[in-house]
């Protein structure tokens, strides 16, 4: 399983990476890792939040149905959609082909410049720790 190092991690199985920021916010994209995709086997659809939805961590924020179960996807992060991948809508296999790049699932905008919105999470190793336990 790959667990890059350049993003932050969720013990629920969620990745954040911060893209940048707009002058009032953080941009951090969310999706689901190598090791969530691999567990949930074939994905058939994904439910997204709307755009601008106020969104907290820990919290649902959508589902990711496969072959095999449903999977809430949480929150890792507070703030406010900003976009959702829209290509999930037609090609919801994408998640399993690329789960760190072209299968994200939605930008969060977290309010605020400066700091670190995802420091709190795990980095890889303790997200590969985590995994390796359960």
């Amino acid at each position: 399983m790959s667990t890059p190092d350049d993003r932050r991690y969720t013990d629920q199985h969620e990745w954040a990476l911060v893209q940048g920021t707009d002058g009032t916010s953080t941009v951090v994209r969310v999706g689901i890792t190598d090791h969530a995709q691999d567990a949930l086997g074939d994905i058939v659809f994904v439910q997204l939040p709307d755009v601008g939805a106020e969104v907290a961590p820990g919290t649902p924020i959508g589902e990711v149905e496969s072959t095999k179960s449903v999977s809430d996807v949480y929150a890792p992060v507070a703030g406010v959609v900003a976009a959702v991948n829209a290509r999930l809508a037609d090609a919801p296999e994408t998640i399993n082909a690329d789960p760190y790049g072209e299968g994200w699932l939605v930008d969060i905008a977290v309010p605020g410049e400066g700091g670190d919105p995802i420091g709190q999470l795990l980095d890889a190793d303790a997200y590969q720790a985590v995994v390796e336990g359960s």
